[in-house]
């Protein structure tokens, strides 16, 4: 079993800085380099650059929650869930369709619990928030 996993190549697993641009800040975002590979695919298939894609994602974030916390985790678990998605035939394997052409509720339908934010569940601020 473990072979499936020790063999990754170690570049995969190696952090990579980057200092990106969020509506004029600039940032240093630090990821493994296969997360970097996800977002990069996830970017491409809708025509944008991964720091378009990075900014986009913080805007619908903050949008949504009014608050980022951890974002260098919430980008893992994007990658990491577009990954289980598409194991789960839930996003095409076709590179050519669009994400932003899927239809939300089709994909997110039918998910476990744990994937999902419960809509009835309030979420109160961290401390150092």
């Amino acid at each position: 079993m473990c072979q499936v996993f020790i063999s990754a190549n170690p570049e995969s697993y190696e952090s990579r800085t980057r200092s990106v641009r969020l509506h004029g800040v600039v940032t240093s975002i630090r990821l493994e380099n296969l997360h970097w590979e996800v977002l990069d695919e996830i970017a491409a298939r809708d025509g944008m650059s991964v720091t378009l894609l990075i900014e986009k994602l913080y805007d619908e974030l903050v949008q949504a929650r009014g608050a980022v916390g951890n974002f260098a985790s919430f980008l893992r678990v994007s990658a990491l869930r577009y990954m289980a998605l598409l194991a789960r035939q839930r996003i095409p394997a076709d590179l050519g369709v669009p994400i932003r052409s899927l239809d939300p509720a089709a994909v997110l339908a039918d998910l476990p619990p744990s994937w999902a934010r419960r809509p009835d569940r309030v979420e109160l601020p961290r401390a150092g928030d």
